[in-house]
């Protein structure tokens, strides 16, 4: 597996213009070791902590349970081309079919999950999910997917959403970044899932751009800043954030559709991470529930909220 550290950005030439790329495809072989460190290191005197360090042993599964996995079976080229041309993401979550490779990565995760330390509650849920017939598997996965998951089962789906991400990541990382193509407000140009939160980010030839963080497959595609990512309505948008918190994690609010999706500074702080920091301020989102605006991410591991 590739060594980890924590991501560096290239030195950035005053006077460039940003010339950002339309998408980012994840690397599978990094990411999770990454989110794994960054909870970790955001568990420290968070009122999570134990959650965020359940979340960081299970990415830190995600990225283990990798090593000498089959080869996913790859999108066809026909496809991808038929779904280019008409505005669909080339890899279809409504007709998901697992294979080989997903199947055995389904196994390992389950598997490795019971290394993992966790309250009585989650450990029956992990049970049930290893007990679950061919037919209960394919609910899971299709609640998962689907975003709609029961609101007396999201214990089970935090590990199937485990194994649908790296599946996913492994499949999105194939992919050629100038095959891809807008498919609409708030959807992942890969996979169509929506965002889980969004980046400012310090690369070179994209620094201050901003780039929307897929839920599913971890892609990453250039949005317009001040710009609901969910709606496209550029009205009063708003920044909404904790008096005396972070500056670097701040909900973006949308006057149109009543929603809001977290934004992340990353150009700031490079080590921010769209899944970690979003589930580690939770604060934010609490100090939302109450008002008019609705969360409108989805982030498979703050499920119920």
């Amino acid at each position: 597996m590739t060594q980890i550290g924590t991501p560096q950005h290239d030195p950035i030439p005053i006077g460039d213009a940003a010339k950002p790329p339309f998408a980012r495809l994840p690397d599978p072989s990094t990411m999770f070791a990454r989110r794994a460190g960054r909870l970790r290191s955001l568990a420290d005197g968070n009122a999570l902590r134990s959650y965020l360090i359940f979340l960081a042993d299970l990415a830190d599964i995600q990225h283990r349970l990798q090593v000498g996995l089959p080869e996913v079976e790859l999108t066809a080229t026909d496809t991808i081309v038929r779904a280019g041309q008409f505005g669909m993401p080339p890899l279809e979550r409504s007709g998901f079919t697992g294979d080989d490779a997903f199947y055995e990565t389904w196994h390992r995760l389950l598997t490795l999950a019971d290394e993992i330390a966790m309250p009585d509650s989650a450990r029956l849920a992990l049970a049930r999910v290893k007990a679950a017939s061919a037919g209960g598997d394919a609910e899971l996965i299709r609640g998962v997917l689907s975003n709609a998951i029961p609101v007396d089962a999201l214990a089970e789906h935090v590990f199937v959403a485990a194994v649908l991400e790296v599946h996913f990541a492994r499949l999105a990382a194939h992919f050629d970044v100038s095959a891809l193509r807008p498919v609409g407000q708030g959807a992942c140009p890969v996979c169509g899932a929506p965002p889980v939160s969004s980046l400012v980010v310090g690369w070179r030839d994209a620094h201050a751009t901003r780039f929307c963080a897929c839920s599913l497959c971890g892609a990453l595609w250039n949005y317009p800043r001040i710009k609901c990512t969910l709606c496209g309505s550029t009205k009063d948008i708003a920044y909404q954030e904790i008096a005396g918190g972070s500056a670097t994690v701040k909900a973006e609010t949308c006057g149109s559709c009543r929603r809001y999706v977290k934004i992340l500074q990353q150009r700031e702080e490079a080590s921010l991470d769209p899944v970690a920091d979003d589930v580690a301020t939770l604060g934010l989102d609490l100090l939302l529930r109450d008002s008019e605006f609705r969360r409108g991410a989805v982030n498979p591991f703050l499920l119920g909220y």
